[in-house]
């Protein structure tokens, strides 16, 4: 009689932090996968997404793949601008060719603007497609303390569950 072999999940964590744009060089701000207008952009090698980044950045990790520097470092110029949804589309198909399977992406973000609340279903959905699996979304502050506290920049962690396809 053979023994049936368990399947064992694996998690992996993602930070990324980006500060805001330079006032003289203005940049949209692009934030969980959407285009937030009027709103000040952050700086960074592609778009500059701190959720999207986190999200892939988690995916890498659970996968034991490398990181986001890895995959997608400022040494790649093809990847200058990139939107942080096609990171996390590409981060998913390069877990997936590793051989795993994606369970979900959870990711929170800090920042004192902008109201994420209104639109947390709309990101929620884009990045889920972009993941090909459950994108969960949450925001906070920082009650004014540190760099998002003082408005200076976004901060987001993001975990993940992969498990190995047999």
């Amino acid at each position: 009689m053979s023994e049936a072999k368990m399947i064992l999940p694996r998690t992996g964590i993602g930070l990324d932090v980006h500060a805001y744009a330079s006032p003289d060089l203005p940049r949209p701000l692009w934030l969980g996968g959407l285009f937030w207008e009027g709103e000040r952009g952050l700086a960074g090698h592609s778009d500059g997404d701190p959720v999207a980044h986190a999200a892939a950045d988690a995916l890498f990790s659970a996968a034991g793949i490398g990181d986001l520097g890895t995959h997608f470092g400022t040494d790649r110029p093809e990847f200058a601008g990139a939107s942080g949804v096609t990171l996390l589309t590409e981060a998913a198909r390069i877990v997936r060719a590793a051989g795993f399977e994606i369970g979900n992406v959870a990711v929170q973000f800090v920042a004192t603007r902008p109201k994420f609340g209104p639109r947390r279903e709309e990101s929620q959905r884009v990045l889920s497609e972009a993941a090909g699996a459950p994108v969960s979304v949450t925001a906070t502050t920082s009650d004014g303390l540190g760099f998002t506290g003082r408005g200076e920049g976004i901060s987001a962690v993001a975990t993940a569950l992969v498990y190995p396809v047999i």
